[in-house]
């Protein structure tokens, strides 16, 4: 009789699949919320000098009819210089404002009075770039 039979080592693939599994599930969440805000579909205004600018944390949306829209929320300007405040540094926040083309100047303007009551500094503008922009 044998005390130690000689058996043919295995490796085990179920754990290995379920944790692969779990990794996979876990890269598709965070990529989606890595994905930034496709926002509200407007119409830009257009500039001949448009820049790149990295993603924001922040981008307001003010549609023709003034209202104002962070994420999908309709905010009222106390709302949203509220949510700038509670961002935790006001200063060292990325904001950049979409306007639509047909909006008036004062929605756009009451926008930036917000940003500007809550301390931001690093303001962006949305714009298209024009024919002759590079």
């Amino acid at each position: 009789m044998r005390y130690f039979e000689r058996r043919k080592a295995r490796i085990e693939i179920i754990p290995m699949i379920d944790v692969m599994l779990f990794l996979l599930v876990f890269f598709i969440i965070v990529t989606l919320q890595m994905i930034p805000d496709a926002g509200v579909s407007m119409q830009l205004p257009t500039a001949s000098q448009t820049d790149q600018l990295p993603h924001p944390k922040f981008i307001v949306n003010v549609l023709p009819d003034g209202t104002i829209k962070v994420k999908d929320q309709v905010m009222t300007p106390d709302q949203l210089t509220a949510m700038f405040q509670a961002d935790g540094a006001p200063d060292k926040t990325e904001v950049t404002i979409a306007a639509d083309k047909t909006a008036a100047f004062q929605h756009f303007m009451t926008v930036i009075d917000a940003a500007r009551k809550a301390n931001v500094t690093d303001i962006g503008i949305a714009a298209q770039p024009g024919a002759d922009s590079p």
